[in-house]
């Protein structure tokens, strides 16, 4: 089973365009969307929900006024600044202790110190994960909670689960659309991957990011493409990405051009190949061709 994960240095590099655009290529695949802080490949594949579960991530805590001698301990262990003196009054205490439910990163400290046991901490919902039907095979799924945390876990989950059915349909490609970035969620995407594609854009900042992410790939050992997006905005640029890219052991994919298909694909809630078979979808066509050579 080969895993294929397409990532970028930051945001909207139009990474999720393309992994969608190689499910509707390959035909048959498993897909998997770890960008689970903000998904958006089930707005292109419009799928079709057949399991929903809720994700925690860890737990929160809360001070049980009842049990509160206002000791201060709580106050005294958390490093979060998530405690306040400002609980409701009781029979022993004129004020008690109070944990700010946004401001607490679910650590457990103070419970685990309270001397009175006058802390609940208990698992708390930080999303939902979802396993759908989609016309191009099933993907796994995710949304997590506005300003929720523990996303690395999350798309942990999503990239097991995508394994599990992949072994039961017996495909032997899962297609992943990683986060974006360097942080905890792309690198719980790339664990284990066997080969990574960075999408970048040819600018100076794209060029940055994607210096970051490569030094991510490497640490991991994965075996790493690059592609530009929308390169005939900066020819000079795409070739010192190139340039880049061959100088560090890089496999170099491809280049895509800017093309306004991208933006009626979307408004149809379609992938590029589904629409239209020349232009942008050419160059499509040659990375994937390129990705799959490789992965054979």
């Amino acid at each position: 089973m080969k895993e294929l994960v397409v990532i970028s240095g930051k945001g909207g590099t139009g990474k999720t365009s393309l992994v969608a655009s190689f499910a509707a290529l390959a035909g048959r695949v498993v897909l998997a969307d770890c960008d689970v802080d903000a998904a958006d490949l089930h707005l292109v594949l419009d799928p079709e929900n057949i399991k929903q579960e809720d994700f925690s991530g860890g737990g929160r805590a809360e001070v049980i006024p009842e049990k509160c001698s206002a000791c201060g301990k709580c106050l005294e262990v958390c490093r979060f600044d998530a405690v306040s003196f400002d609980g409701p009054r009781t029979s022993q205490a004129e004020r008690t202790f109070r944990v700010d439910p946004i401001s607490c990163e679910g650590c457990g400290v103070c419970a685990y110190y309270c001397p009175e046991k006058a802390i609940r901490f208990e698992p708390v919902k930080n999303g939902e994960w979802f396993i759908s039907h989609t016309r191009f095979g099933t993907l796994v799924h995710a949304r997590l909670g506005i300003a929720e945390e523990n996303s690395g876990k999350l798309v942990s989950l999503i990239r097991k689960e995508a394994k599990r059915i992949a072994q039961e349909q017996q495909q032997d490609l899962i297609l992943i659309d990683g986060s974006p970035g360097i942080g905890c969620p792309v690198i719980a995407s790339l664990t284990g991957a066997q080969q990574v594609l960075i999408v970048t854009e040819p600018t100076q900042s794209g060029l940055h990011d994607l210096k970051r992410v490569f030094e991510l790939t490497r640490h991991f050992q994965s075996q790493t493409y690059v592609c530009v997006n929308k390169w005939d905005l900066n020819p000079g640029m795409t070739k010192e990405i190139q340039d880049f890219c061959n100088a560090n052991q890089g496999i170099w994919a491809g280049r895509i051009r800017y093309d306004k298909a991208v933006v009626k694909a979307q408004l149809a809630r379609r992938t590029l190949p589904e629409i239209t078979s020349a232009g942008i979808v050419e160059d499509i066509q040659g990375v994937w061709k390129i990705m799959k050579e490789q992965m054979q």
